[in-house]
């Protein structure tokens, strides 16, 4: 038997190529044409980990307490749907099939049911596990899960078949050095659905014009579609008014435009800036360099070895002087999810303002900025299946109003004269010059799809798949993940023992396989484990355990090739 770097009991190299072996058929088996019968002979390992911690890198077992889904248990090799228990620590039992456990879509028509999976994971009665059976789970008895800010309506009767949204996306029909594309690389960017390219180009065919000041048709179309796209912004986050959605080039702009606006207009020397080990450079360096012109300085709130942020080490960098605190809700190297209510209260109870990045939450969970109740949040568009060169500033429309604009110029003003300038509130205020108008109104098609298919369940398809992914990776010998923590979303960055990680990324793409590999603009918290990058696959709704699959099959081989 070999051991990984957590000691757990890994299988031996014959039975690895085995599993490697299954899982390639069962990635091409389950990218077939839905009504194809497939059956999965083989086991998920009953060795994996990460259970019901969403996942953390804990070792517990397989198994998910339903009743409280961030606590698991060991499973003791699970037991087969009589409660009898499977003997001996046989890797490919029977009674554990791919498709009996958590999302397979190698089933007859492709879907994934959340009644029946919730049906089939095991739970702890207090007399030994159990599987539920035919237990019908009413909306009562399903888990708040960390994601959602309330339980989805009709759960209990709710499906998703990531293959027909699949379908809705042009470009993963391609192929790549002759294999299907995978593209798990959503954390840098998602794919558009037709129905985006499709709007952006009715934009140019039939409303392209500047927008506001002119009296003509095509000025009046073009008004419409973009105010209507911010209205859209404002329903999808939870925003009090249109006012106080600002279009910005992307999260980048959006945290620039606060800094040289906000910052420069507020802060004074000896004030401070609170920012987490997780963030992005992006909400890094812009307070750098304020902090440099101002003399402010620059916190940084720690980590633990799962990477998330230590809550009381926050608690006492606050103090009166803090001015701001500005923090990511989702990791985009380590997919943590930090607890972002929390760290909003305290900021506030200080007296600080609050900047949320949500460039890497906003795809993967309902934001609500007015139960956040941070004073800023920022996503880009691209991150959220829309076009690139669009994204979002949410301000508090008093606190905008009272911020001075960082670039001048046209639209922005009310009155200009050589002597003085008044300019509008906002959000016109922050959008000098001609925008970004096809874009936004293709950001605005992103949201209607993204709405059509239901932020919850988007977020309740993604939970499992990253269950499903974790469990896998976790028996690739050498793998180790990188990043955790209890609670994450689809991100799930690793190093491969006897592999540069641009080796791994090579091979990968080999198969057809998109991942990033690299530091991903998080150099300090890639230091804080010890390392310069690392491989990175980010999930999305259209992925698939068929992707998931070939994915860890291709890893296994190179293992495999090192012997």
């Amino acid at each position: 038997m070999n051991t990984n770097i957590n000691n757990t009991a890994l299988p031996d190299e014959a039975a690895l190529e085995k599993l490697a072996n299954e899982l390639f058929r069962q990635a091409d088996t389950g990218n077939g044409i839905p009504g194809q019968e497939v059956v999965a002979q083989q086991a998920i390992p009953p060795s994996v980990a990460g259970s019901g911690q969403s996942p953390a890198g804990i070792l517990h077992g397989n198994n998910i307490n339903i009743d409280n889904p961030q606590t698991g248990f060991p499973d003791k090799n699970l037991q087969d749907i009589n409660s009898s228990s499977i003997a001996g620590d046989s890797l490919f039992s029977p009674a554990l099939r791919l498709k009996e456990y958590l999302p397979y879509e190698a089933d007859p028509a492709h879907l994934f049911n959340l009644q029946a999976i919730l049906s089939l994971i095991p739970v702890d009665n207090g007399m030994g596990l159990q599987l539920p059976g035919t237990v019908d789970h009413a909306l009562e008895d399903v888990p708040a899960y960390y994601f959602l800010e309330s339980k989805p309506a009709l759960v209990s009767s709710w499906g998703f078949d990531a293959y027909a949204v699949k379908k809705d996306f042009p470009i993963l029909s391609e192929h790549v050095n002759g294999k299907p594309l995978v593209w798990l690389d959503n954390a840098a960017t998602t794919q558009k659905p037709q129905q985006v390219i499709d709007r952006i180009s009715h934009y140019y065919q039939h409303e392209n014009s500047n927008i506001h000041r002119a009296a003509h048709e095509l000025a009046a179309r073009a008004t419409d579609a973009y105010e209507d796209a911010r209205k859209k912004v404002q329903t999808f986050i939870n925003a009090g008014s249109p006012n106080e959605i600002v279009f910005v080039r992307g999260t980048t702009e959006g945290i620039n435009l606060v800094a040289k606006s906000w910052g420069e207009q507020y802060l004074q020397p000896g004030d401070e800036i609170i920012i987490t080990h997780l963030e992005h450079h992006a909400n890094i360096v812009p307070w750098q360099q304020l902090a440099d012109k101002k003399g402010l300085k620059l916190r940084v709130v720690p980590v633990d070895d799962d990477g998330q942020v230590l809550l009381d080490e926050y608690a006492k960098l606050l103090n009166s002087k803090t001015k701001l605190v500005a923090f990511t809700q989702v990791s985009n190297a380590l997919g943590t999810i930090t607890p972002a209510h929390t760290i909003i209260e305290l900021a506030h109870q200080a007296g600080a303002k609050v900047l949320l990045d949500g460039a890497q939450s906003v795809s993967h969970m309902r934001t609500d900025v007015r139960s956040l109740n941070a004073d800023w949040f920022v996503f880009s568009g691209h991150k959220v299946f829309g076009p690139t060169g669009i994204g979002v500033l949410y301000g508090k429309e008093d606190l905008l109003n009272q911020t001075a604009p960082w670039q001048g110029g046209g639209n922005m003003i009310k009155d200009v004269t050589f002597e003085h300038t008044e300019y509008h509130n906002a959000p016109t205020r922050f959008e000098a010059g001609t925008g970004n108008i096809a874009d936004a109104v293709g950001l605005g098609a992103a949201i209607d799809y993204v709405n059509k298919l239901g932020i919850d369940n988007i977020a309740l398809y993604e939970h499992y798949l990253l269950e499903y992914a974790t469990r896998l990776l976790r028996q690739v010998p050498g793998l180790q993940l990188i990043g955790t923590a209890k609670e994450k979303a689809s991100v799930l960055s690793f190093t491969l023992q006897g592999y540069s990680n641009d080796q791994v990324g090579q091979a990968l793409n080999k198969e057809g396989i998109a991942v990033r590999t690299g530091h991903h603009c998080a150099q300090p918290i890639l230091r804080r484990f010890g390392l310069e990058s690392t491989v990175r696959p980010s999930l999305a709704f259209y992925n698939t355990c068929a992707d998931v699959d070939l994915l860890v099959a291709t890893l296994l081989q190179l293992r495999a090739a090192k012997r």
